[in-house]
């Protein structure tokens, strides 16, 4: 192992790790707003956007990101419409997280017991109330540990950008790989970003849920 190979060259990783860090999480950003809307459009069963909210999910769990990447930056400047590589990562970021956001907080929803509804019904709460107090903090609470996977999903998705030249963590990689030829210190340092940037992500998941679970909101007799 050259350390000082390793040393000289960790200001690129850092400034690879801020690409990453900075896009996906506008990326993310964006996919939980998306994934949010098209959850409460299919759950709550609003005309015509729960059919487009459906067609939509399945379309982006069911095509890669590299594919959507491509479509978006070297697909639609055919037809006149061109995005900078940076609004292309963003896009297809969001394309693609939106999905399994909205599965996540799909599954929150559905795990909210009726019974717990019609509670707060008979309390005297207003659709918008029971979905303030009752629906929407349980949901959540249940939501939880999948809506962190997928961040920590999405957050590995990242190392696509690379194909749109942007100098992510894994286009600076493989830039000091094929100009240095220290194949094994390179990676070992990409390993090594990626763990400082996920394994905190893990770590406040995890104290998260455990704190929704002490603070009752998962509590399915709330009500």
């Amino acid at each position: 192992m050259d350390w000082s190979f390793m040393l000289a060259h960790v200001p690129d990783y850092l400034a690879g790790a801020w690409v990453t860090l900075r896009f996906g999480l506008y990326g993310i950003l964006c996919s939980l707003a998306v994934g949010l809307l098209c959850c409460l459009a299919r759950f709550f069963r609003v005309p015509v956007l729960r059919q487009i909210a459906g067609g939509y999910i399945e379309l982006a769990r069911n095509t890669p990101l590299l594919v959507q990447l491509f479509f978006l930056y070297a697909g639609l400047p055919r037809v006149g419409i061109r995005f900078s590589a940076e609004t292309c990562a963003v896009i297809g970021l969001t394309f693609l997280g939106g999905a399994y956001m909205a599965e996540a907080f799909r599954s929150g929803l559905e795990a909210v017991d009726r019974a717990q509804i019609e509670a707060g019904a008979c309390l005297g709460l207003t659709r918008t109330q029971n979905i303030r107090y009752v629906i929407f903090p349980q949901a959540l609470a249940t939501a939880v540990p999948a809506l962190f996977a997928n961040v920590i999903f999405l957050i590995k998705e990242t190392s696509v950008f690379s194909v749109l030249a942007m100098m992510d963590l894994m286009n600076v990689a493989d830039t000091l790989r094929t100009s240095g030829g220290r194949t094994v210190e390179v990676l070992c340092m990409l390993i090594a970003a990626y763990l400082l940037i996920l394994l905190p992500v893990s770590v406040i998941a995890t104290r998260v849920e455990r704190r929704l679970r002490y603070a009752g909101f998962g509590d399915q007799h709330s009500v």
